[in-house]
């Protein structure tokens, strides 16, 4: 199996997904093998930062000490262009179906991925 790529939950200013070298689904969650049809080793790509709100949620409420700084802070599930959906930060005001771009901020001593509304 091929060394993982570094990405955000290893500080990097990047989202990786996986596509499978066998039936061509993507996958968000790193695996050993392909979700779908079980082959293994899938390939690791850069995604685009590109997408479309799929869920929105402001947590008014943060669940501990370090994210309480941050409150009201939104959270979100985006659809991804090259076909994965990822939980991420972002822009209070977003709504389901808008588009989004992702950029990285810091969040309670971590690089978080953050989406705002494309232009």
């Amino acid at each position: 199996m091929s060394e993982r790529p570094a990405d955000w939950t290893k500080g990097e200013q990047v989202i990786v997904y996986q596509a499978c070298r066998a039936c061509g689904r993507v996958q968000y969650f790193h695996r050993a093998f392909c979700a779908a049809c079980g082959a293994a080793d899938p390939s690791e790509q850069r995604a685009s930062g590109k997408g479309r709100v799929y869920a929105t949620s402001l947590v008014c409420r943060a669940a501990t000490p370090e994210t309480k700084a941050h409150a009201p802070y939104n959270i979100l599930l985006v659809d991804c262009a090259e076909g994965f959906r990822m939980m991420a930060h972002g822009e209070k005001d977003l709504a389901i179906g808008d588009e989004v771009t992702a950029s990285f901020v810091p969040f309670a001593g971590r690089l978080v991925p953050f989406f705002t509304k494309k232009n």
